[in-house]
């Protein structure tokens, strides 16, 4: 064999031992995971499991009253949702009782949403727009009181706080079909009884 054979020789297995130790050490450090974050403390999942059912459950303590929220309101609500809820940049959140069978349907919190408790986890978790989640707990029910009275659910020297806001009955409450307790495959014929006239 010849010299410049023995270099290239040389070279291929210097070349193939590298590779080897690079594959070696990779393979030492090899994980099943990307070993991205880390894994989640009790504290942090408890503050990123805010929400709340329609039963009331998850809702936090606390308490506020239709004074507190209609000041919360005032600073952090009316420049996009209008005086006293009535609509502005942003939809109405008030009035609209009675409406949804009507050829103008208005959907707000009184007149579309048949339970109370998942309005204090929407405002809680996606408001304001402009800083969502920034709301304490007690602003939160001040808030819900608030738009309540407006349209007579509550009383307009309300207190709300997780039991009192589970035992609002909203207007809409039996306004949509209920699936409880029956196998639904998508007919709502088979649940419901017809309407007249409809065809």
């Amino acid at each position: 064999m010849s010299t410049p054979d023995r270099v290239i020789l040389g070279g291929v297995a210097a070349l193939a031992l590298s590779c080897a130790a690079v594959y070696a050490h990779l393979n030492s450090r090899r994980v099943d995971s990307p070993q991205l974050g880390r894994p989640a403390s009790p504290d942090v999942i408890r503050r990123m499991d805010i929400s709340v059912g329609a039963d009331g459950g998850g809702l936090p303590p606390g308490a506020g009253t239709v004074a507190q929220g209609r000041a919360t309101y005032a600073a952090k609500c009316q420049m996009c949702h209008g005086e006293a809820g009535t609509g502005g940049i942003a939809d109405p959140l008030t009035g609209g009782i009675g409406s949804l069978a009507t050829a103008k349907p208005v959907k707000t919190v009184a007149s579309y949403w048949p339970y109370a408790p998942p309005l204090f986890d929407y405002i809680r978790r996606a408001m304001p727009l402009t800083a969502p989640q920034s709301l304490k707990d007690d602003e939160v029910y001040g808030l819900v009181a608030y738009l309540l009275s407006v349209d007579g659910i509550v009383a307009p020297d309300a207190r709300l706080d997780a039991g009192s806001l589970t035992r609002i009955r909203m207007p809409n409450r039996k306004g949509f079909i209920s699936l409880e307790d029956r196998d639904f495959d998508g007919n709502a014929e088979r649940i419901a009884p017809p309407v007249e006239g409809a065809r």
